[in-house]
Protein backbone atom coordinates (compact mmCIF):
# COMPACT_ATOMS: atom_id res chain seq x y z
CA UNK A 1 0.00 0.00 0.00
CA UNK A 2 1.17 3.54 -0.76
CA UNK A 3 2.24 5.79 2.11
CA UNK A 4 1.75 9.55 1.96
CA UNK A 5 4.23 11.90 3.63
CA UNK A 6 4.56 15.64 4.13
CA UNK A 7 7.45 17.15 2.20
CA UNK A 8 9.63 20.08 3.31
CA UNK A 9 7.00 22.60 2.21
CA UNK A 10 4.25 20.87 4.17
CA UNK A 11 2.56 19.49 1.04
CA UNK A 12 1.30 15.92 0.98
CA UNK A 13 2.94 13.58 -1.49
CA UNK A 14 3.60 9.92 -2.16
CA UNK A 15 7.20 8.72 -2.50
CA UNK A 16 8.36 8.09 -6.06
CA UNK A 17 10.71 5.50 -7.43
CA UNK A 18 11.34 3.87 -10.78
CA UNK A 19 8.66 1.27 -11.42
CA UNK A 20 7.26 -0.64 -14.41
CA UNK A 21 4.94 1.31 -16.69
CA UNK A 22 1.82 -0.45 -15.40
CA UNK A 23 2.71 0.40 -11.77
CA UNK A 24 3.42 4.03 -12.70
CA UNK A 25 0.00 4.27 -14.38
CA UNK A 26 -1.65 2.80 -11.27
CA UNK A 27 0.20 5.24 -9.03
CA UNK A 28 -0.75 8.14 -11.26
CA UNK A 29 -4.38 7.13 -10.83
CA UNK A 30 -3.88 7.15 -7.04
CA UNK A 31 -2.50 10.69 -7.15
CA UNK A 32 -5.38 11.82 -9.35
CA UNK A 33 -7.81 10.25 -6.90
CA UNK A 34 -6.18 12.23 -4.09
CA UNK A 35 -6.53 15.47 -6.03
CA UNK A 36 -10.13 14.80 -6.91
CA UNK A 37 -10.91 13.96 -3.30
CA UNK A 38 -9.42 17.23 -2.16
CA UNK A 39 -11.52 19.15 -4.68
CA UNK A 40 -14.66 17.34 -3.56
CA UNK A 41 -13.96 18.03 0.10
CA UNK A 42 -13.54 21.75 -0.59
CA UNK A 43 -17.17 21.79 -1.75
CA UNK A 44 -18.47 20.49 1.61
CA UNK A 45 -17.67 22.93 4.44
CA UNK A 46 -16.64 21.17 7.63
CA UNK A 47 -19.21 23.11 9.71
CA UNK A 48 -22.03 21.48 7.71
CA UNK A 49 -22.19 18.19 9.58
CA UNK A 50 -23.58 15.01 8.13
CA UNK A 51 -26.76 13.36 9.49
CA UNK A 52 -25.03 10.87 11.80
CA UNK A 53 -22.12 13.14 12.69
CA UNK A 54 -23.78 14.17 15.94
CA UNK A 55 -23.21 12.46 19.29
CA UNK A 56 -26.89 11.74 19.99
CA UNK A 57 -27.57 10.24 16.55
CA UNK A 58 -24.34 8.23 16.69
CA UNK A 59 -25.29 6.92 20.15
CA UNK A 60 -28.63 5.58 18.97
CA UNK A 61 -27.30 4.47 15.59
CA UNK A 62 -24.89 2.16 17.43
CA UNK A 63 -27.57 1.16 19.94
CA UNK A 64 -28.96 -1.05 17.18
CA UNK A 65 -25.91 -1.55 14.97
CA UNK A 66 -23.94 -3.01 17.90
CA UNK A 67 -26.16 -6.10 17.73
CA UNK A 68 -24.75 -7.13 14.34
CA UNK A 69 -21.59 -4.99 14.08
CA UNK A 70 -19.00 -7.76 14.34
CA UNK A 71 -20.94 -10.04 11.99
CA UNK A 72 -22.01 -7.64 9.23
CA UNK A 73 -19.98 -4.41 9.31
CA UNK A 74 -16.49 -5.80 9.90
CA UNK A 75 -16.58 -8.54 7.21
CA UNK A 76 -17.52 -5.95 4.58
CA UNK A 77 -15.32 -3.03 5.59
CA UNK A 78 -12.77 -3.88 8.29
CA UNK A 79 -11.20 -7.31 8.05
CA UNK A 80 -8.46 -8.87 10.19
CA UNK A 81 -5.96 -8.48 7.33
CA UNK A 82 -6.81 -4.77 7.07
CA UNK A 83 -6.48 -4.38 10.84
CA UNK A 84 -3.02 -5.93 10.81
CA UNK A 85 -1.93 -3.67 7.96
CA UNK A 86 -3.45 -0.52 9.52
CA UNK A 87 -1.82 -1.07 12.92
CA UNK A 88 1.71 -1.58 11.54
CA UNK A 89 2.49 2.20 11.46
CA UNK A 90 1.39 2.50 15.12
CA UNK A 91 4.69 0.89 16.15
CA UNK A 92 3.23 -1.48 18.73
CA UNK A 93 6.69 -2.94 19.27
CA UNK A 94 6.77 -3.61 23.05
CA UNK A 95 4.50 -5.66 25.31
CA UNK A 96 4.67 -3.00 28.05
CA UNK A 97 3.52 -0.03 25.94
CA UNK A 98 0.60 1.93 27.37
CA UNK A 99 -2.12 2.26 24.72
CA UNK A 100 -5.41 4.16 24.55
CA UNK A 101 -7.87 2.75 21.99
CA UNK A 102 -10.34 5.61 21.52
CA UNK A 103 -13.71 4.94 19.95
CA UNK A 104 -12.88 1.25 20.17
CA UNK A 105 -16.51 0.08 20.06
CA UNK A 106 -16.87 -3.70 20.22
CA UNK A 107 -13.11 -4.12 20.62
CA UNK A 108 -12.29 -5.42 17.14
CA UNK A 109 -9.29 -3.11 16.77
CA UNK A 110 -8.37 -3.73 20.42
CA UNK A 111 -8.03 -7.43 19.60
CA UNK A 112 -5.31 -6.47 17.12
CA UNK A 113 -3.60 -4.27 19.71
CA UNK A 114 -3.43 -6.99 22.38
CA UNK A 115 -1.63 -9.25 19.92
CA UNK A 116 1.36 -6.93 20.47
CA UNK A 117 0.71 -5.29 23.85
CA UNK A 118 -0.33 -6.85 27.18
CA UNK A 119 -4.01 -6.20 27.84
CA UNK A 120 -3.34 -4.76 31.30
CA UNK A 121 -1.61 -1.79 29.59
CA UNK A 122 -4.52 -1.10 27.19
CA UNK A 123 -7.55 1.15 27.77
CA UNK A 124 -10.57 0.96 25.45
CA UNK A 125 -12.88 4.00 25.45
CA UNK A 126 -16.16 4.55 23.60
CA UNK A 127 -19.32 6.65 24.08
CA UNK A 128 -21.63 3.68 23.33
CA UNK A 129 -22.36 1.38 26.29
CA UNK A 130 -23.94 -1.06 23.88
CA UNK A 131 -20.75 -1.38 21.86
CA UNK A 132 -18.67 -1.66 25.04
CA UNK A 133 -20.89 -4.50 26.28
CA UNK A 134 -19.78 -6.49 23.23
CA UNK A 135 -16.12 -5.69 23.99
CA UNK A 136 -16.46 -6.77 27.63
CA UNK A 137 -17.76 -10.16 26.49
CA UNK A 138 -14.61 -10.96 24.50
CA UNK A 139 -12.29 -13.30 26.46
CA UNK A 140 -9.13 -11.83 24.90
CA UNK A 141 -10.02 -8.39 26.31
CA UNK A 142 -10.59 -9.42 29.94
CA UNK A 143 -7.43 -7.63 31.11
CA UNK A 144 -8.22 -4.46 29.16
CA UNK A 145 -9.60 -1.42 31.01
CA UNK A 146 -12.92 -0.50 29.35
CA UNK A 147 -14.38 2.97 29.86
CA UNK A 148 -17.32 5.00 28.58
CA UNK A 149 -16.20 8.43 27.44
CA UNK A 150 -15.94 11.14 24.78
CA UNK A 151 -13.16 11.13 22.16
CA UNK A 152 -13.26 14.94 22.07
CA UNK A 153 -12.86 15.24 25.85
CA UNK A 154 -10.69 12.34 27.01
CA UNK A 155 -10.67 11.50 30.75
CA UNK A 156 -6.87 11.10 30.76
CA UNK A 157 -3.98 13.20 32.01
CA UNK A 158 -1.58 15.06 29.72
CA UNK A 159 1.44 13.05 28.51
CA UNK A 160 0.03 9.80 29.92
CA UNK A 161 0.27 7.18 27.15
CA UNK A 162 2.79 5.77 24.67
CA UNK A 163 0.35 5.08 21.85
CA UNK A 164 -3.03 6.45 20.82
CA UNK A 165 -5.15 4.37 18.41
CA UNK A 166 -8.58 5.21 17.04
CA UNK A 167 -10.29 3.10 14.37
CA UNK A 168 -13.67 3.82 12.82
CA UNK A 169 -14.55 6.64 15.19
CA UNK A 170 -13.57 9.99 13.63
CA UNK A 171 -16.49 9.84 11.20
CA UNK A 172 -18.86 10.52 14.13
CA UNK A 173 -16.91 13.40 15.68
CA UNK A 174 -18.60 16.80 15.33
CA UNK A 175 -15.13 18.37 15.67
CA UNK A 176 -12.45 16.06 14.26
CA UNK A 177 -9.73 18.64 14.84
CA UNK A 178 -10.58 18.68 18.56
CA UNK A 179 -10.39 14.90 18.80
CA UNK A 180 -6.96 14.88 17.17
CA UNK A 181 -5.78 17.65 19.52
CA UNK A 182 -6.92 15.43 22.40
CA UNK A 183 -4.83 12.60 20.96
CA UNK A 184 -1.84 14.95 21.00
CA UNK A 185 -2.53 16.05 24.58
CA UNK A 186 -2.62 12.57 26.14
CA UNK A 187 0.44 11.21 24.33
CA UNK A 188 3.87 11.28 25.92
CA UNK A 189 6.62 13.10 23.96
CA UNK A 190 7.76 10.73 21.21
CA UNK A 191 4.44 8.89 21.36
CA UNK A 192 2.60 7.85 18.20
CA UNK A 193 -1.03 8.55 17.28
CA UNK A 194 -2.66 6.20 14.77
CA UNK A 195 -6.00 7.23 13.26
CA UNK A 196 -7.77 4.65 11.07
CA UNK A 197 -10.85 5.87 9.25
CA UNK A 198 -12.84 6.54 6.08
CA UNK A 199 -11.76 8.35 2.95
CA UNK A 200 -13.95 10.62 0.86
CA UNK A 201 -15.34 9.24 -2.43
CA UNK A 202 -14.98 10.89 -5.82
CA UNK A 203 -17.78 8.94 -7.54
CA UNK A 204 -20.81 11.31 -7.58
CA UNK A 205 -23.40 8.77 -6.37
CA UNK A 206 -21.16 7.47 -3.58
CA UNK A 207 -20.25 11.04 -2.64
CA UNK A 208 -23.93 11.95 -2.26
CA UNK A 209 -24.63 9.11 0.17
CA UNK A 210 -21.35 9.55 2.04
CA UNK A 211 -21.95 13.26 2.63
CA UNK A 212 -25.52 12.58 3.76
CA UNK A 213 -24.50 9.82 6.17
CA UNK A 214 -21.34 10.71 8.14
CA UNK A 215 -17.91 12.32 7.85
CA UNK A 216 -15.68 10.92 5.11
CA UNK A 217 -12.49 13.05 5.31
CA UNK A 218 -10.12 13.43 2.39
CA UNK A 219 -6.52 12.34 2.87
CA UNK A 220 -5.46 15.98 2.77
CA UNK A 221 -7.84 16.81 5.60
CA UNK A 222 -6.32 14.12 7.80
CA UNK A 223 -2.84 15.49 7.11
CA UNK A 224 -3.95 19.05 7.85
CA UNK A 225 -5.65 18.12 11.13
CA UNK A 226 -2.62 16.19 12.38
CA UNK A 227 -0.21 18.95 11.38
CA UNK A 228 -2.31 21.71 12.97
CA UNK A 229 -2.54 19.71 16.19
CA UNK A 230 1.27 19.75 16.38
CA UNK A 231 2.22 16.28 15.16
CA UNK A 232 5.38 15.72 13.14
CA UNK A 233 6.36 12.97 10.70
CA UNK A 234 2.72 12.73 9.60
CA UNK A 235 2.10 9.86 7.19
CA UNK A 236 -0.85 8.10 5.57
CA UNK A 237 -0.99 4.43 4.66
CA UNK A 238 -3.78 3.41 2.31
CA UNK A 239 -5.79 0.31 3.17
CA UNK A 240 -8.91 -1.37 1.80
CA UNK A 241 -10.67 -4.72 1.31
CA UNK A 242 -8.78 -6.99 -1.06
CA UNK A 243 -11.83 -7.52 -3.26
CA UNK A 244 -11.94 -3.79 -4.04
CA UNK A 245 -8.70 -4.33 -6.03
CA UNK A 246 -7.41 -0.89 -5.05
CA UNK A 247 -10.55 0.96 -6.20
CA UNK A 248 -11.08 4.05 -4.03
CA UNK A 249 -13.50 6.22 -6.03
CA UNK A 250 -16.47 5.00 -3.97
CA UNK A 251 -14.76 5.96 -0.74
CA UNK A 252 -13.98 3.48 2.03
CA UNK A 253 -15.30 3.23 5.57
CA UNK A 254 -11.82 2.05 6.53
CA UNK A 255 -9.54 3.53 3.88
CA UNK A 256 -6.39 4.84 5.56
CA UNK A 257 -4.15 4.68 8.60
CA UNK A 258 -2.78 8.11 9.56
CA UNK A 259 0.13 8.41 12.00
CA UNK A 260 1.96 11.27 13.64
CA UNK A 261 4.58 11.70 16.39
CA UNK A 262 4.22 14.09 19.33
CA UNK A 263 7.46 16.13 19.52
CA UNK A 264 7.13 17.88 22.90
CA UNK A 265 5.28 17.58 26.22
CA UNK A 266 1.98 19.28 27.01
CA UNK A 267 -1.29 19.95 25.19
CA UNK A 268 -1.64 20.78 21.52
CA UNK A 269 -0.42 24.24 20.47
CA UNK A 270 -3.78 24.68 18.71
CA UNK A 271 -6.34 26.32 21.03
CA UNK A 272 -9.90 25.52 19.91
CA UNK A 273 -11.88 27.09 22.74
CA UNK A 274 -15.02 25.51 24.26
CA UNK A 275 -16.30 22.19 22.93
CA UNK A 276 -19.09 22.57 20.37
CA UNK A 277 -21.33 19.61 21.27
CA UNK A 278 -21.97 16.96 23.91
CA UNK A 279 -24.62 14.31 24.55
CA UNK A 280 -25.78 16.36 27.55
CA UNK A 281 -27.04 19.11 25.20
CA UNK A 282 -30.79 19.81 25.03
CA UNK A 283 -32.59 16.97 23.25
CA UNK A 284 -34.98 17.91 20.42
CA UNK A 285 -36.87 14.84 19.11
CA UNK A 286 -38.25 16.79 16.14
CA UNK A 287 -34.69 17.26 14.87
CA UNK A 288 -33.21 14.02 16.17
CA UNK A 289 -35.63 11.48 14.67
CA UNK A 290 -35.51 12.69 11.04
CA UNK A 291 -31.71 12.91 11.20
CA UNK A 292 -31.43 9.38 12.59
CA UNK A 293 -33.83 7.84 10.05
CA UNK A 294 -32.46 9.67 7.00
CA UNK A 295 -28.84 9.17 8.07
CA UNK A 296 -29.39 5.44 8.60
CA UNK A 297 -31.05 5.19 5.18
CA UNK A 298 -28.07 6.92 3.54
CA UNK A 299 -25.69 4.61 5.40
CA UNK A 300 -27.48 1.56 3.96
CA UNK A 301 -25.79 2.34 0.63
CA UNK A 302 -22.45 1.51 2.21
CA UNK A 303 -23.75 -1.82 3.46
CA UNK A 304 -24.75 -2.78 -0.09
CA UNK A 305 -21.61 -1.40 -1.77
CA UNK A 306 -19.12 -4.03 -0.50
CA UNK A 307 -21.46 -6.79 -1.70
CA UNK A 308 -21.50 -5.19 -5.15
CA UNK A 309 -17.70 -4.89 -5.11
CA UNK A 310 -17.32 -8.49 -3.94
CA UNK A 311 -19.53 -9.82 -6.74
CA UNK A 312 -17.74 -7.59 -9.25
CA UNK A 313 -14.41 -8.98 -8.06
CA UNK A 314 -15.61 -12.53 -8.65
CA UNK A 315 -16.83 -11.59 -12.13
CA UNK A 316 -13.61 -9.79 -13.05
CA UNK A 317 -11.55 -12.68 -11.66
CA UNK A 318 -13.38 -15.10 -13.92
CA UNK A 319 -13.06 -12.85 -16.96
CA UNK A 320 -9.32 -12.37 -16.34
CA UNK A 321 -8.78 -16.03 -17.10
CA UNK A 322 -10.24 -15.39 -20.56
CA UNK A 323 -9.23 -11.76 -21.12
CA UNK A 324 -6.24 -10.56 -19.04
CA UNK A 325 -7.15 -6.86 -19.41
CA UNK A 326 -10.47 -7.34 -17.60
CA UNK A 327 -8.99 -5.93 -14.36
CA UNK A 328 -9.06 -2.45 -15.93
CA UNK A 329 -12.86 -2.59 -15.87
CA UNK A 330 -12.94 -2.20 -12.05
Amino acid sequence: MATMRLDATGRASFPTRRTPVRSRVRRRREVLTCSASASASSERPMHQQRLIQHKEEAYWFYRFLSIVYDHIVNPGHWTEDMRKEALEPAQLDRRDLKVYDVGGGTGFCTLGIVEHVDGKHVTLLDQSPHQLAKAKAKPALQDVTILEGDAEDLPFENDSTDRYVSAGSIEYWPEPQRGICEAYRVLKPGGVACMIGPVHPTHPVSRFFADAWMLFPSEEEYMEWFTKAGFVNVQIKRIGPKWYRGVRRHGLIMGCSVTGVKPTAGPSPLDLGPKMESRQAEFNPMVFLPRLVLGTAAGFYYFVLPIYMFLKNILIGGLEKIYPKAASWM
